[in-house]
Parts: C-alpha cells; structure tokens; sequence
C-alpha cells in the first residue's frame, strides 16, 4: 500500500489468505508514519512486524485520513517524529487492557471464566514445575471451574498409576490402596507438595456432597510409570483373570532386566544386544482389549484403568526407545500419548465431559507458536486446539524473579533455587515493567487486538523445568514464541516462591488410604 492511513485497514486486512502480507505505512500523523508488514496467521490472528521510521502520502477514504484528521501544512521543513519502541509502550498497553491483582486470593476470576466460555478443554500452564504461586492460582481456576462450569475432569502432568491413587482419595472410591509410594520418583516434589495436597483435600470435601457419577476425578497423562504400570496390570488380572495374568508375567517379563534404568533397555534393543519387546507389550494390550466386553461388565472403571496402564506400558517402551533417536521423536511420543490419554478419559466421561489440564507452559501452549514448530516438534496444546478448535482454552504463567524448587540435574536433589531476573529481550520484561504484583492479560482474537499486535512480534520467553541451571540460563531456559498464538491467556506473577515439598516418608495422623502419607 502506497499512501499512509492512521492505522492498519481492516478491509484490506480481510481480503489477505493465510500466510499473505501486506506492507503499509501507518502513524498517528499523516506524513510521519511506521512502515509495517502485516502477515495473515489464520482466523482473526495476524503478525506485525515495524520496518523503518518513513513519510508517504496520506490515504484518503472510508478507513483513512478525513480531511479534518490532517494537520496544517508547515511552512518549513519538518522533523519526522518516531514513535518509541516497543520496550517503552508495550508495558503501558499491557497495563491499561490487563486485569490487576495485588494477592492470588483476590484476583477476580469471574471475567476470566466468562471469556473461557463453553470450552470443553482448559489446559492451565506453569512456567516451572516448582512455583508456589503457579500451583496455588491453577487450584484456584480449577476450584472455580469444577463449582460454576462442570468440569468433573482434571489431568495433569503425572504418572496414570500415582495420579490413581489421588483420584480413589478424592473420589472416595472403595479400592485398598496399592502398597508403593505415590508420586516417589524424581522430581517427587512436582506433585508430592502442600499446595497440591491443599487442593486434594478441597476436592475431596468437595466430592463427598455429590452423587459418585457427578464426582471430579484426577487422572495422569504421562508415560513414565512403566514398571508401576506392569505391576498394576498384573494385580489386577490377578483379581478377574489369574491365567492372563501369567500371560502378562511372561510378556512383561521381557523387560524386568531393566526396571533399574529404562533408558538403558531402549539402547540394548536399537543395537542389538537384546531382543526387542515391542511384540510382547502390544500383543498383551491387544490381548486386553479382546476382553473388553467381559471386564467392562464387571467393573468399567477397572477396565479403563488397566487399558490405560497397558497402553503406557506399550507407549513407554516405544519411548525409551526412540530416545536415542533424538529429542524430536520422544517428544512428539509423550505428548501424543497425553493427548490421547486425555482423549480416552473425556470420552469415558461422556460428550459432555469437560476436563482441565495441569501441565507446563512448554506441552499446553501452542507448539506451532514457538521454535518447537521449527524442530518438527508438536504437543498436547497444539493437539487440543486442532481437535477442539475454540472450545479449547489455553493459559499460560510467568514470572521475573524469585525462587523456585528445582534439582541441577537429572535425578539430582532438589533444592530452593533463585531465579534470575528476566531476559532483556523476553515477555517476561515487557510484564515486569509494567511493575503489576500480578495481573491476567486476555489475549484471544477480538479481545484486545491492540496488545495482542504488539505482543505478536516473536520474543524469548523462559521455561524452567524440574532443573534449573541459572549459570546458562539463556541457553538454557529461553526459547522464541509468538505469546498471543501460544496462549489464549497469560497469568503474570512478578515476584514467585518456591512450592512447599512434602515429606516422602510417613505422614502421622493420616489414614491409610491418604496418597500423600505412605
């Protein structure tokens, strides 16, 4: 476009297909304007990029300058004024559109459930896997969901059998209790914590005024519980089938040589110094399914249950294997495996059913919205958003500095570690300076498309997970990410603390059946 207007057309913004550009001048000035390119991303979502500081001529019309919009003509030369960058006006404008809060208990959630609308899916982030604050404010959504909008669903980031053991607590199911720990392995304290246990115990109270078909359950979507999982299987085919059960010892037995270290099987079997189990486990999980009408009779929650077990047993096998094929492949394994786990419980529940999910920032944004895309990589908020479109709702968390629970390696121990402040060329800059204690920024298209422009320009945004390494945090903790593409919603908390881990020991004046107390 050859002539200035006062902003970007929206008729000419429509008339662009996907992936089209558009380069315009565009300023509050009729002769000093920015030249910018717009780029069509799909639906309602476009990306502004700022290219140089210049002078056309003013577009006249419907969408451009009115004759009484245009400054008098100076009669001597004119300075061109720039406009400031990003860095100094996007915390203004993040200011004015967002919600404030001063403390997480009194933030009002009631907008925020309105914009969520009649989502099926709600997929609450974290930007570590060990921020008091994050936890805290994801139960209170949750709280809120499960009281006003039915949601009888929560999925999070944890093994099927451990997160088993939390759902016969919260539900208040008659099953003895299995005899290991839950939640035992590293990182122990992503789930084994007081602010997880607070809402545990909020949803038991809360279930026990409702009729059990109408109560909310607690379900794990991840793949690392294999060894569990086996033994899972196998008490229970003990109980309804004890000849399958002997079928299950033999076929899992194929991998008992190597329940100290998985990882070290999935590089026996890809170089041949042992046999492949693959045959084994999908012919035991097929094997369940041909029971399928029988076992359902009996106990269909059973059945889900053991299903779920075998099919992470089949799944985990594959994954340890392709790990040593490269990050890309395990990746796009586990989180498949979540998403259709996920899948599997809704459609348990019903057409009807509506599920939360609790993971990090990294699996429930948007994959295609960051460098992940890049890397062939996908995840479960990629995948919810293909299969549920609108009716998925996607929030993302972040903070500038405080402290975080986290180990400094791969099954290190934890520890209470600072964290930095952020990264100059960051999101999380951009919120800092807005000098907000905390505030929540809608960010779906028609909903603030001002912002949402202005945060569309791809900036580094931090991940902390069960490690953190401040020493190389930009190498290691920082990715590039589109935020409005990523998240439909951003919660931001300046200031964070660490998450209380509970004891992995007993719990005195507990029952027996409690998860957290043996």
């Amino acid at each position: 476009v050859s002539a200035g207007a006062p902003h970007v057309p929206e008729s000419l913004k429509s008339q662009l297909a996907t992936g089209g550009r558009m380069v315009i001048p565009v300023g509050s000035e009729d002769r000093a304007q920015e030249l910018i390119r717009i780029t069509r991303r799909g639906k309602g979502q476009f990306d502004r990029e700022d290219l140089a500081d210049v002078r056309f001529v003013p577009l006249i019309g419907e969408e451009g300058w009115e004759p009484e919009d245009r400054s008098a003509e100076p009669s001597g030369p004119r300075l061109i004024q720039t406009r400031p960058t990003v860095s100094e006006t996007l915390p203004a404008l993040i200011s004015r559109r967002a919600e404030v809060f001063e403390d997480i208990a009194e933030a009002d959630l009631d907008p925020l459930l309105e914009r969520i609308g009649d989502a099926r899916v709600v997929l609450v982030g974290e930007a570590s896997h060990g921020t008091s604050q994050f936890y805290r404010m994801r139960a209170r959504i949750t709280q809120r969901l499960i009281e006003d909008k039915e949601f009888s669903i929560v999925a999070a980031e944890a093994d099927w059998p451990d997160a088993a053991r939390i759902d016969h607590y919260v539900r208040h199911r008659d099953i003895p209790p299995s005899e290991w720990q839950a939640f035992a392995r590293f990182p122990t304290w992503m789930w084994r914590n007081e602010e997880v246990r607070e809402f545990m115990d909020w949803l038991h109270e809360h279930n026990a005024t409702k009729p059990y078909d109408f109560r909310c359950g607690f379900y794990g979507l991840d793949l690392y519980s294999l060894y569990t999982s086996v033994r899972e299987i196998v008490d229970y085919l003990e109980d309804v089938d004890p000849d399958l059960a002997s079928v299950a010892r033999y076929r899992y037995g194929c991998l008992s040589p190597w329940e100290a270290d998985p990882a070290a099987y999935g590089h026996a079997a890809l170089t041949g110094r042992y046999r492949d189990c693959e045959p084994a486990v999908t012919q035991m999980l097929a094997a369940l399914y041909a029971k399928r009408q029988e076992y359902v009779l009996q106990d269909g929650e059973r059945f889900l249950d053991v299903t779920q077990n075998a099919q992470l047993v089949t799944n985990a096998e594959r994954y340890y294997r392709t790990m040593y094929y490269g990050s890309r492949a395990s990746w796009n394994l586990r989180d498949s495996h979540m998403f259709e786990t996920l899948q599997n419980i809704m459609e348990f529940h019903g057409q009807n059913s509506k599920a939360v999910v609790w993971a990090h920032n990294s699996h429930i944004g948007d994959a295609s919205a960051t460098e992940m895309s890049a890397r062939g990589e996908h995840n479960i908020g990629e995948l919810c958003r293909r299969a549920f479109g609108d009716r998925s709702y996607h929030i993302g968390f972040g903070t500038d500095h405080g402290t975080v629970a986290a180990a400094g390696a791969w099954n290190g121990p934890m520890d209470i570690k600072t964290v930095r402040p952020s990264h100059p060329q960051s999101y999380e800059r951009q919120f800092h300076l807005t000098d907000a204690p905390g505030l929540l920024l809608p960010m779906r298209a028609g909903h603030e498309l001002d912002v949402t422009e202005e945060l569309a320009k791809p900036r580094l945004e931090r991940a902390i997970g069960v490690i953190y390494r401040p020493e190389t945090e930009l190498a290691s903790h920082y990715f590039e990410a589109e935020l409005p593409r990523q998240f439909n919603e951003y919660i931001w908390i300046d200031r964070t603390s660490a998450i209380t881990p509970l004891p992995t020991g007993q719990i005195k004046g507990v029952p027996d059946t409690y998860p957290f107390g043996v």
